[in-house]
């Protein structure tokens, strides 16, 4: 089964970024960002993510219940992460022309209801539908947080923010997971698995009173025109990438996922060139590619490869090493992660003191950091007492993942947005997300994949090193781009 989960300063000018006085929307000041107003940002945050990783525990009960195929259950995985990722850009376009604040609004309570209309589905189908719908909802709401701490925050306040955003996603790994599992063993007033969607409504209603209080208006002065063609395009490129990757491995790679993965490439090429027509045109691209092309924007976006692809690898691969190599259950094997949720936690507290004292180098120290623990976690399973190895002798190589990933997060997103305009806040928080969701698919397409064919010959433990390794030489590629960082990140 695939899973994902999971700028300090002014914004420096993107060199190269057409600009058309006619077109071109500026930011309206907005007011500032409160501590309430940014803890109701992260819970909105935390309820897409959160959410993915409970359903993938409650999928088994869910079969069950609902007597569906397992291409059905692939679906309602997959349609909500296809939708969600799919509809990250267009949501953040839509923010900064309609009012972020808006979009976090219709979000959350978007999110809410079709969370109630999954808990109550009487089909299996009806909950496919009910999850593509919620992951339209994520897409809405998502691009706005980060958009709306750029907008609205400078300097240390952003810095920390920004910190606070990227610890949120190694929590909801573990608490998803934790949650998922207690409220499908509690079978909550006979609940079961409806449950894991039902808990979301009174917290979605909950964000939803506090962020029409607390969560200030931000948006572009001048709304940018549509792009159908542009929309149309790139919902085609990322739906012929993703769909094919989240379900084809499954499946056995059928000949329908073997052509879209094909015709992918096409798509992207026809999305760039209408793109570049409409900018050099004086239009509104979705997505400009001098945008795209700005070195410090392409540099952001590389530092996200190994950092996402590696995250969505390793989640997938500890899954099913801790459930079916070391028999530990789905509650049992989320609580084994939980010291590297909280070492993820701390870390990413201390990405911006990180960030003062080592600059761009921060990044190459969090790859060590996270190639130690990678290291650590396969000395311990090679030279452990396999397959009764404890979650205590695991313990001290996922903190040291954690850690790591702790650090990686925060400076990601700081680095890739400090490059982007103001007036594209959300149109690059939209960037941000998308890229990390497509890179979640790829590593559980590549890496998981990997994994699985291995384990037959190897055996897994085996298999599980060789993995591993590859992760750190991934990562080894990000301390290399983090060695030629400046000395000062934004």
């Amino acid at each position: 089964m695939s899973a994902a989960w999971y700028p300090a300063g002014s914004c420096p000018r993107v060199e190269g970024v057409t600009t058309t006085t006619t077109t071109v929307p500026t930011e309206a000041p907005p007011r500032g960002l409160t501590p309430l107003g940014l803890l109701t940002l992260l819970l909105g945050t935390a309820l897409p993510m959160i959410d993915f990783f409970i359903v993938n525990v409650a999928l088994p009960t869910i079969e069950h219940d609902l007597h569906a195929a397992p291409a059905t259950l692939e679906m309602v995985v997959a349609g909500y992460a296809v939708a969600y990722a799919v509809l990250l850009v267009l949501g953040g376009r839509l923010g900064d022309g309609h009012g972020r604040r808006r979009l976090f609004l219709w979000g959350v309570a978007g999110f809410g209801l079709t969370s109630l209309v999954c808990g109550l589905a009487p089909t299996a189908g009806w909950l496919v539908a009910a999850r593509i719908a919620q992951g339209a909802a994520s897409a809405a709401l998502l691009p706005q947080v980060l958009a709306t701490i750029h907008a609205t925050t400078s300097g240390e306040r952003r810095a920390r923010a920004v910190a606070l955003y990227g610890s949120v996603g190694g929590v909801s790994v573990v608490l998803g997971q934790v949650l998922g599992g207690v409220l499908v063993a509690a079978d909550l007033a006979g609940t079961g698995w409806r449950a894991v969607f039902l808990v979301n409504v009174p917290v979605a209603v909950a964000a939803l009173v506090c962020a029409v209080r607390s969560v200030p208006e931000s948006r572009a002065e001048r709304p940018a025109r549509g792009d159908l063609a542009g929309t149309t395009l790139l919902a085609a490129t990322l739906t012929a990438l993703l769909l094919p990757l989240t379900e084809g491995r499954a499946a056995g790679w059928p000949l329908w996922s073997v052509l879209l993965l094909c015709a992918a490439p096409l798509c992207g090429a026809g999305f760039y060139g209408v793109e570049r027509r409409a900018e050099r045109a004086g239009g509104s691209p979705l997505l400009p590619p001098s945008l795209l092309i700005a070195p410090e924007v392409r540099r952001g976006l590389l530092l996200g490869l190994p950092v996402f692809i590696g995250f969505a690898g390793w989640m997938f691969v500890s899954a099913v090493t801790l459930q079916q190599g070391l028999g530990y259950g789905a509650l049992g094997a989320g609580l084994t992660l939980v010291p590297m949720g909280v070492a993820q936690f701390a870390a990413s507290m201390l990405a911006p003191r990180v960030v003062r004292r080592f600059g761009g180098r921060a990044v190459a120290l969090a790859a060590v950091v996270h190639i130690a623990g990678l290291a650590t976690v396969t000395a311990t399973a090679l030279l452990g007492p396999w397959p009764h190895l404890s979650p205590l002798a695991l313990s001290p190589g996922l903190v040291l993942c954690g850690l790591g990933q702790g650090l990686q997060l925060p400076l990601y997103y700081r680095i890739l947005l400090a490059a982007i305009p103001a007036r594209l806040a959300g149109t690059g928080s939209g960037l941000a997300a998308t890229l990390q969701q497509s890179c979640l698919a790829v590593g559980v397409a590549t890496l998981g994949s990997l994994f699985l064919s291995l384990v037959p010959g190897l055996g897994m433990r085996e298999a599980l090193a060789v993995v591993l390794a590859v992760q750190a030489a991934g990562l080894a590629g990000l301390g290399w781009l983090g060695l030629r960082l400046p000395a000062k990140i934004m």
